[in-house]
Order: C-alpha cells, then sequence, then structure tokens
C-alpha cells in the first residue's frame, strides 16, 4: 500500500504540495503546483528529477492556461467523466502535436468534466509525434486491461513503428505518467485488486466479503471507493420480495446496461458479473446482486461469518 506524506506550503503566489509516496519499495517526491491558490482548479503535477508534468484541466478553466508554453508542445491527454447515469468513469485516451489546440477540438465531446495533458519540460527531452503515438497505444491498452474506467476511444490507437530501445525508455516514462495520473485522483491503470491474482484472491485476501442471500453468489470488497463487486459474482436468479416492485425497472434498465457495457453476461439463467465493478455503498452492491432490497452492513459477510457491521465495530 503507498504511504503518501504531504506537506503544504503557502506562499504569496502559489501552493506547492510535496508528496512523497512509497511503492513497490521505492520512494517518490511528487510536486503539486497550484497556479490559482485553489486546490479544486488547474493542478501540475511532477516527480522529483523527472521532465514529465501532467496538468490537471477542469473543464471550465482550459481557457485559463493557453499562455502557458508547456501546453503548445506535444502532449499525451486523457478526458474524464461520467457517463449519463453517472454510474462509471468514462476516459478518452489521445495525442497531439499541441495539447491545448486538440483540448479547444474536443469541446464537441459532451462527456468529460476533466483533461489531464501529459507534457515534458524541457526541449531537449520533448515527446515527439512517434513518441507520444507509442504512448498513446501503450496507455490505451493498459487502460483496457485494467478495467477501471470505460474507455470511450472509438479506434484503437496503432502500434507505431519504432526501436525496441525507444519503446523501453518510453516504457519506464509511462511508469512516472500512471504515477502521476493516480496521484491525481485518476489511477486508470490500476485495476481494482491491485497486483494479486483473480484465482488466488478467494484464498487469501481476509478482507474478501460474501453475498449468499437467497441464492445470490456474489463477493467482493469494501474499500475507499465504495463496494467493489468482482469478475464471477452471480446475481440471485428471480427477485421475490412485493416491496422491491416499484425499483425493478430501474434495476431491469441498470442490468441491461452492464450488459451493453460488457459487465454482465447471461448464463443458464443467471447474470455473472465480466470485469470488477464498483458501486456506491455495500447496500447499492447487496441490493443489485440480490435483486431486492438489502442492507449491506449485514449482507456482506466474510468467510467467518462475520457481518459488515460487524467488522467495521471490531
Amino acid at each position: 500500500m503507498s504511504l503518501i506524506i504531504i506537506h503544504l506550503f503557502i506562499k504569496v503566489i502559489y501552493k506547492l504540495v510535496e508528496v512523497t509516496t512509497l511503492k513497490k519499495g521505492r520512494a517518490k517526491t511528487i510536486q503539486i503546483h497550484l497556479p490559482d491558490g485553489d486546490p479544486r482548479g488547474i493542478k501540475i503535477a511532477e516527480v522529483a528529477n523527472t521532465t514529465v508534468q501532467a496538468f490537471l484541466i477542469p473543464r471550465s478553466l482550459v481557457k485559463n492556461v493557453k499562455d502557458l508554453k508547456e501546453v503548445k508542445s506535444v502532449s499525451l491527454y486523457f478526458l474524464f467523466g461520467n457517463d449519463e447515469q453517472d454510474t462509471r468513469t468514462e476516459a478518452y485516451i489521445g495525442e497531439a502535436e499541441v495539447g491545448y489546440e486538440r483540448l479547444k477540438q474536443h469541446n464537441s465531446k459532451e462527456f468529460w468534466e476533466v483533461a489531464v495533458l501529459v507534457v515534458t519540460n524541457t526541449r531537449q527531452n520533448a515527446f515527439n509525434k512517434a513518441g507520444v503515438k507509442y504512448l498513446e497505444h501503450l496507455a490505451y491498452n493498459k487502460a483496457v486491461e485494467a478495467g477501471r474506467y470505460a474507455i470511450n476511444n472509438k479506434t484503437i490507437p496503432p502500434n507505431p513503428s519504432m526501436r525496441d530501445w525507444d519503446k523501453l525508455i518510453l516504457e519506464d516514462l509511462f511508469e512516472t505518467i500512471s504515477l502521476l495520473l493516480g496521484t491525481l485522483g485518476y489511477p486508470i491503470f490500476e485495476g481494482y485488486r491491485g497486483e494479486q491474482e483473480e484465482d488466488a484472491i478467494e484464498d487469501k485476501d481476509e478482507e474478501l466479503l460474501f453475498c449468499t442471500r437467497n441464492d445470490t453468489d456474489a463477493f467482493g470488497k469494501y474499500t475507499g471507493e465504495g463496494f467493489i463487486v468482482y469478475k464471477g459474482s452471480k446475481l440471485s436468479s428471480i427477485s421475490t420480495s412485493q416491496g422491491f416492485k416499484s425499483y425493478l425497472p430501474k434495476h431491469n434498465e441498470k442490468i441491461q446496461r452492464f450488459i451493453a457495457d460488457g459487465i454482465l453476461t447471461e448464463e443458464e439463467g443467471r447474470y455473472i458479473f465480466l470485469k470488477d465493478h464498483p458501486f456506491t455503498s455495500p447496500s447499492a452492491a447487496s441490493t443489485f446482486v440480490v435483486q431486492n432490497k438489502s442492507n449491506g452492513k449485514t449482507a456482506w459477510k466474510d468467510k467467518h461469518g462475520r457481518t459488515l457491521d460487524e467488522l467495521l465495530n471490531l
């Protein structure tokens, strides 16, 4: 687990946040510059002693960065927003010769609320067109593999022809980009289970919780991001409660949307999760998998039979 130590220095013109992160045994110091002094505004993040910078830009503030020379260079960029039902974060990944101009062109895309523009801060190590195309290709594939966000790209970015050692250099930079995105609140390349193997998690993970009400066969974990229902979980075969009938239309609509998005499938009359998926609360998760009204604090239990409510009060 990452260890994050934040030191906040307030200066006359700006604020600087230094974040020391311990990941995989290596400490990282990340500097976050707030040019407007607003923690909810534009952020410029970089790992100390590296050349990569990430500009987090709320959509309403894009025009405020037009005079910054860094955003007028070759860039890798990400657009983030929620889908219409606000159930899942969507992302679009792209590259541009002039990052700021490309963001302006994306006014036609309605879903996004935040952009992250990734650039280098020195001319000697600036991204070139082939390099940023490879980063776009790598970012797209890693994001799809992680499955955390719904990727909004209509086409798959191609893998450009490059020398192997150039790709190795870019892959090293990619690790920095991933760290910066996670620090800014968008861990797009990280799966919900971290580095744990899916097949081994059920036996080894003491924090795993199960819901077996009626014939439900679901499992997952309560995290800081809500309740994550894991791939392979099965919904109850039917909803039997009279009190749930008024919720059934919206519930069935969500099931069909999940099927269309590749989150669920139907096999032998049962709905099964094809990928890990977050819910806002334990009750939202248990209500969905049980297909009935459910109190998540009592519906989810660990392998020893203790309810989530009991575990939270230990």
